[in-house]
């Protein structure tokens, strides 16, 4: 049942819902939220206090200082423990970037979407093919190069998710770093550069989605006929 939708859904999909999520994608692009000017807008500030610094005295006898302390009470102090403090976040947990996390939200349906629609079109150019002939193969190098081009667009698509991920991953190990490190500043530098950096690759990533809708489209259309009958139905008559 799907192989006989599957041509009516794709010649659907190419001719009405490629351009039509192409003009969504472009007013998207001009939307107040791609296009901030001022980038210290989208900065998220990390709620974590720098703690009191702690002090530490020198032993200069060889003693440890928690050895120190119970020889000079003559008993072991249960309630003592050396080292240094354990830092807790006050605020029980140290938020993402929410206008990122927005922005994430709504850019990565239009990723999946692209990735869907390219795979059924792509499908119905394969099951377009005819099978393995000498000569009379130049509608077949069309059909070829345009299966290609559509698996390059899904490939393209795909490495946005897992560049959205190692965004998330790179944060939360910076975000980590200030906690166990907080009273260094370039930590904190480094998560709005971060964050301003990624913010920069939506944007082209919305771009290049609206792009390749585009692309696909217009490569298509062109080709259309050739496409759909790669070989000429009168070549043998010539023979």
């Amino acid at each position: 049942l799907w192989f006989s939708l599957c041509p009516l859904l794709a010649e659907h999909l190419v001719a009405s819902f490629f351009p039509k999520k192409l003009l969504e994608l472009d007013q998207f692009l001009k939307e107040p939220i791609l296009n901030v000017k001022d980038l210290k807008e989208i900065h998220s500030e990390i709620k974590f206090t720098v703690p009191e610094p702690i002090l530490f005295t020198n032993s200069h006898d060889g003693v440890d200082n928690t050895k120190k302390r119970k020889l000079e009470d003559g008993v072991a102090d249960e309630s003592w423990q050396g080292g240094t403090k354990t830092l807790t976040v006050p605020e029980g947990m140290l938020k993402c970037n929410t206008k990122l996390v927005d922005l994430i939200e709504r850019v990565k349906p239009e990723i999946r979407t692209l990735i869907e629609k390219c795979n059924t079109v792509k499908m119905w150019v394969q099951l377009l093919i005819p099978r393995i002939e000498d000569g009379n193969n130049f509608g077949v190098s069309i059909q070829e190069e345009t299966v290609a081009e559509l698996r390059t667009v899904e490939s393209e698509a795909a490495s946005y998710l897992d560049q959205i991920s190692r965004y998330y991953i790179t944060r939360a190990k910076l975000v980590s770093k200030i906690v166990k490190y907080p009273h260094v500043e370039d930590y904190r530098r480094t998560i709005t550069e971060i964050d301003e950096k990624e913010y920069i690759s939506l944007k082209i990533i919305v771009s290049e989605l609206r792009n390749q809708y585009v692309i696909l489209h217009d490569m298509i259309l062109k080709n259309i006929e050739k496409i759909k009958k790669p070989r000429n139905s009168n070549a043998e008559a010539l023979y």
